[in-house]
């Protein structure tokens, strides 16, 4: 008989790896076996293990039993630094830059100290030229927004020509444009080789991008599929034991206006910053208007200018309340007194505060619970905020030990559950969201987003500003696109299309005909 050719030895293999937290077994006992030149997914629910399973593999976290090979090879990774020496790479769901840092310097970090600043700015001219990331290696990473910093986390993975590359929600706020074009190259690196470890909630993504998928529920492995045979629903199934609800969105007549912008300009605050240019926008009650754009075109002014965060608005430019009460140089806890309530992109800094727990982070924008004194200050009423927080927890399916869970120990999608939550509990007039259902599993996104209609239904006024066309297609009335700080004609979504909307992201919407919409 022919001899046959010897088998290469899986990329990566996985035994037993169990990690235990106070309260919850995050892995258990989980295998996992990754060939070369594979694009393998790694599919489960918000805290299905996904994210600790591979900060263990990339030695950022260390598991309390099992094994795992490399090209064979038995090691024991014991830091992320290790982990890049053995030819690993990791693009993180929450970024790990530091902000006061420019770009070249947050990617210098990480590569070989025999490389000069400007070598790595160059190399990251390159890569950005070549897989179509639009990114200037000078900026300091706080001026970027959050698909920006997306795109350096993807460059400095990509700069290191790993053998191994992890990508933990890659495309959360990447347009389909982008995707599109990171699928070419991460299917042009797998064909070099490389395995790649594909971790996304987008079925559709899994679908069109992995040979393999491997499904986690609860911290162990649930099964192993060629998601390529795999239909979005049975993907689902397989992920929360049932498919997600279905959105029933129905044409409504708007109310009286809760939100008014007319001739708002701001210069941009830093010089890598966006200016503001003449931003017309009404959002009335009972209605879901939305925004799109590519991040970095305005989206972050814009946010800071409607919560109260930048107060510089000229007299006039920035009304609430069906009264139109001048809101432009309000704070926002005013604006909040006015039924003002805001999402921001960042969970982790602004949306929360890492180190405190879930109940006391309610009172960054909740007050029911504190009551005043004679003195001036105000005392805490504990078991009410903990009331509220499992409330919140129980209403949201929030994943959390409770209400004295720190916000910084769960995961992503949790924490976005926790704090729309938050705010949608509050029963706002009008509520601003940035990146609903970001780094959210399919079950969560279909019930923040549920929520949201219901909220729009009871007569509250919706803003989202939201890089998921799909998603705006799925629960917006209207739709403006931003781009370099200037804001398009609303257009009602039946009126709207991919193409269409997809087009004025580049700005091209002058002289477009559409239907008389509040502007």
């Amino acid at each position: 008989m022919p001899a046959t050719e010897p088998q290469a030895a899986p990329r990566l293999a996985l035994s037993g790896i169990t990690k235990r937290y106070p309260g919850v077994v995050a892995n258990d006992g989980v295998s996992l076996t990754v060939l070369p030149g594979q694009i393998h997914a790694v599919l489960g629910e918000n805290g299905a293990g996904k994210s600790t399973l591979m900060k263990i593999i990339y030695g950022a976290t260390q598991p309390d039993a099992g094994h795992m090979l490399f090209n064979g090879q038995a090691v024991h990774i014991r830091n992320p630094q290790e982990a890049r020496a053995l030819g690993v790479a990791m693009v993180f769901q929450h970024f790990s830059l530091f902000d006061t840092l420019t770009v070249a310097e947050n990617v210098w970090l990480g590569l070989d100290r025999h490389l000069t600043l400007a070598q790595v700015s160059q190399s990251i001219q390159d890569k950005a030229q070549q897989y179509g990331l639009d990114l200037d290696p000078a900026r300091p990473v706080h001026t970027l927004g959050v698909g920006e910093m997306q795109r350096v986390e993807i460059i400095r993975a990509l700069l290191a020509n790993p053998q191994l590359l992890i990508l933990d929600e890659p495309t959360s706020v990447l347009t389909p444009q982008a995707v599109e074009k990171l699928f070419v190259v991460l299917r042009a690196v797998a064909a070099q080789g490389c395995s790649v470890l594909y971790i996304s909630h987008k079925l559709h993504e899994i679908r069109a991008l992995c040979d393999a998928c491997t499904v986690m529920r609860a911290g162990k492995v649930t099964g192993l599929c060629d998601p390529r045979r795999e239909s979005n629903a049975s993907l689902s199934t397989l992920m929360i034991g049932a498919q997600p609800p279905t959105l029933t969105h129905h044409a409504r007549a708007a109310g009286a206006p809760e939100l008014r912008v007319q001739g708002l300009s701001l210069e941009r605050e830093d010089q890598f910053g966006v200016d503001l240019h003449d931003v017309n926008l009404q959002v009335c009650a009972g209605e879901v208007v939305g925004i799109a754009g590519v991040s970095g075109n305005g989206q972050k002014e814009l946010l800071y200018a409607l919560s109260g965060e930048d107060t510089r608005a000229r007299a006039g430019t920035i009304r609430l309340g069906r009264d139109g009460v001048d809101a432009s140089a309000l704070h926002p806890g005013a604006r909040r007194k006015l039924g003002l309530h805001f999402v921001p992109e960042e969970r982790l800094g602004r949306g929360a505060v890492p180190t405190m727990g879930l109940a006391h982070n309610l009172l960054l924008t909740r007050n029911e619970a504190l009551s005043a004194s004679r003195w001036g200050f105000g005392w805490i009423k504990v078991r009410r905020l903990q009331s509220q927080a499992n409330d919140i927890i129980a209403r949201f399916n929030v994943k959390a030990g409770g209400a004295q869970s720190l916000a910084r120990s769960l995961s992503g999608g949790n924490l976005q559950k926790f704090i729309v939550g938050r705010e949608i509990d509050a029963r706002p007039k009008l509520l601003i969201v940035s990146q609903p259902t970001w780094g959210v599993d399919v079950g969560a996104a279909a019930q923040i987003r549920s929520e949201l209609l219901e909220l729009r239904d009871a007569g509250c006024a919706v803003l989202v500003v939201s890089e998921e066309l799909d998603e705006l297609f799925e629960i917006c009335d209207r739709l403006h696109v931003i781009s370099k700080g200037r804001l398009s004609p609303g257009v009602p979504v039946a009126q709207a299309t991919v193409e269409r909307i997809g087009e004025w992201m580049s700005g091209l919407w002058e002289g477009a005909e559409v239907n008389h919409v509040p502007a």
